[in-house]
């Protein structure tokens, strides 16, 4: 690992034990650089601030999902949509519970639309987050668990929908939502039918 990747990765550890720790509005980039040591030269070597950090750290998690959604594809083991959907749907439950730091984060730049560069940091994981969905739902049509009919993009917006009403309605309710793996797994597969 380069030391840029290992700084830039200390960086966003750190700001998530901050958010998880003080919340989004009380986090600031001056409480990063005392976390993590670095200069805020530093840090506005990867970032131009503490918004765009936070949906990086967005872009990370959709990012980490997609890395284990590729490895249970390519394992021997998985067939059919079953595990690849099991691990969407756990991924979606976990990161929808109000207590979530990537939810707060979620939530707080909602709050923040107003400000135009925030706007389009939030468009940008919007789309990230709609391509991967994309991606995974034509992955599950070339290994033929996902019929060839399936308009995959507007599949995606409305898996998408579906997971940002969760995140706001276990926000404004403070609890996470009664929904169940399995019962995410079945609404997903007759999304994916």
């Amino acid at each position: 690992m380069s030391s840029g990747i290992g700084s830039f990765q200390m960086i966003m550890d750190a700001t998530e034990a901050l958010i998880q720790e003080k919340g989004c509005r009380q986090t600031t980039l001056q409480d990063i650089i005392g976390r993590t040591g670095l200069s805020k030269g530093a840090i506005y070597h990867y970032v131009t601030g503490k918004d765009e950090l936070l949906g990086l750290l967005l872009k990370s998690r959709v990012e980490q999902i997609n890395a284990r959604f590729t490895e249970v594809v390519n394992s021997p083991q998985s067939s059919g949509l079953g595990n690849p959907l099991q691990l969407i749907a756990e991924g979606m439950l976990r990161s929808t519970s109000h207590s979530n730091v990537t939810n707060k984060i979620f939530i707080y730049l909602l709050s923040q639309m107003d400000n135009a560069k925030v706007a389009q940091i939030v468009q940008e994981v919007y789309a990230f987050t709609l391509q991967t969905c994309v991606k995974w739902i034509e992955v599950g049509k070339l290994h033929g668990v996902i019929p060839a009919q399936v308009d995959g993009t507007k599949t995606a917006e409305a898996l998408v929908t579906f997971l940002y009403g969760m995140r706001v309605q276990n926000t404004i309710n403070q609890e996470q939502s009664g929904m169940t793996v399995e019962e995410l797994i079945a609404f997903m597969t007759r999304a994916l039918r």
